[in-house]
């Protein structure tokens, strides 16, 4: 494809998004480029490359345009982000040419708007703060108390691109072992900071393509996600419970913390996504998971309960803590959402611990950064639950090295330890 035409396509591809905007970009894309199979992999590249740098200062580029009383199109989006970083008007000029494949000429209007960009930057001393850190109005107060001062260094994290974390299946592979298998593929790994069986790929590379991937040898998950999964504490021989498993990436980090040995009950409510587990699973070598769709009147978690040593509840939330990854979930995010999300979570919290044996632990996480889905949930379930107590997470960090955080729970985010933002909190079932 010509510069032109990447640039065509990634206005449809934006205008795609902008008309569905309940539906992750990632599917949407995940679609479109299906749908056009004479689109490269370099292209594709491309082409998703310059629509996430848009959707990364959508509210920028929104405030720049309605400052030069534009409308906000995905067109005029795409060439603003442009002026903005640094093009000439004559060089957006060029390539909206209305040439073979690209997009059509600029209209004298959409030129006059775009020239009193040129010379600025994306950021600018008038925009409300919100706006400035891209961010939901309702949203910045509590994102303020969560961070203070950092707060800006913190979100500059949230917004940049994040790189390929890859978990070693120790089932198969040491860490040494597939971190050489992949560099005869021609990617470069290294090995994480914190979680022992972690590689990091700089950048986005395709590696589900390759044999190191495709023998089950590696699996993509997020270091943070991995260290979730580290804290359960899942042994040989234990009964686990992955309440919220969707497609299984920590059911299969605690299948191989177990040794294959046990037996871990991957519950959700989504049929959908544990059919796609399947595959993972025998990929990985993993035979010790018995998948469970949890359904209204269903009583599975009553004839199971106080039945297991470790209960997971990787609880659906805001996402906040995968921002790099998913930028337009922030365009998407409603003060609404927030208020019933923390309804689900009481109330999954709450149907889990049931199934905790007396001795047994509960690991409550999220990917997200608010205090409303993190510690206040936690404290209100302890307040209904005089049965259960907080076990520090220096009590349960068992992999080499300190801690990566103070204070009783793990709270990780991109700026302070390069990870998806997590959070987990670890309560024991007192006898």
């Amino acid at each position: 494809m010509t510069p032109a035409a990447r640039l065509s396509a990634a206005i449809e591809l934006l205008a795609a998004i902008e008309t569905d905007p309940r539906r992750p970009a990632d599917a949407l894309a995940n679609d479109f480029f299906r749908q056009r199979r004479f689109i490269g992999g370099s292209d594709r590249r491309a082409v998703g490359e310059r629509v996430w740098d848009v959707l990364r200062s959508r509210r920028r580029l929104a405030w720049w345009l309605a400052r030069a009383a534009a409308p906000v199109t995905p067109r005029l989006l795409v060439a603003a982000a442009l002026v903005l970083q640094g093009w000439t008007l004559d060089g957006v000029a060029k390539s909206f040419s209305g040439g073979k494949f690209g997009p059509t000429a600029l209209r004298a209007e959409e030129a006059a708007a775009l020239r009193t960009l040129e010379g600025h930057s994306l950021d600018h001393p008038d925009m409300p703060e919100a706006v400035r850190l891209e961010v939901p109005d309702w949203l910045l107060p509590s994102l303020e108390a969560r961070f203070g001062p950092a707060l800006a260094e913190e979100l500059a994290a949230l917004a940049e691109p994040a790189p390929l974390d890859l978990r070693a299946n120790l089932l198969k592979a040491t860490r040494e072992q597939v971190q050489e298998s992949l560099a005869a593929e021609g990617v470069e790994a290294k090995p994480t900071p914190f979680s022992p069986w972690g590689l990091r790929v700089p950048g986005r590379r395709p590696v589900t393509a390759g044999r190191t991937f495709q023998q089950g040898l590696v699996e993509i998950q997020d270091e943070g996600s991995q260290l979730v999964a580290a804290l359960v504490g899942a042994a040989p021989e234990m009964r686990v419970v992955d309440w919220c498993a969707g497609a299984g990436g920590k059911t299969l980090a605690m299948a191989m913390t177990m040794q294959n040995r046990g037996h871990i009950a991957a519950c959700d409510v989504s049929a959908a996504r544990l059919d796609g587990a399947v595959r993972r699973l025998r990929r990985a070598g993993v035979h010790n998971v018995e998948r469970h769709v949890v359904e209204p009147g269903d009583k599975w978690a009553k004839r199971r309960a106080g039945g297991f040593d470790r209960v997971l509840v990787d609880a659906p939330c805001t996402g906040i803590g995968t921002w790099r990854r998913n930028p337009d979930a922030r365009l998407r995010l409603s003060a609404r959402d927030l208020a019933e999300l923390q309804g689900k979570q009481a109330a999954i919290l709450g149907q889990a611990a049931r199934l905790v044996r007396s001795g047994g632990r509960l690991v409550y996480a999220t990917c997200s950064l608010l205090t409303e889905e993190n510690e206040a949930q936690v404290q209100s379930f302890l307040a209904a639950h005089p049965d259960f107590a907080v076990v520090p997470l220096a009590r349960v960090w068992t992999l080499p090295g300190d801690p990566p955080c103070p204070g009783p729970f793990l709270m990780l985010t991109p700026r302070r330890h390069g990870t998806d933002g997590f959070f987990a909190a670890v309560l024991e079932r007192v006898a």
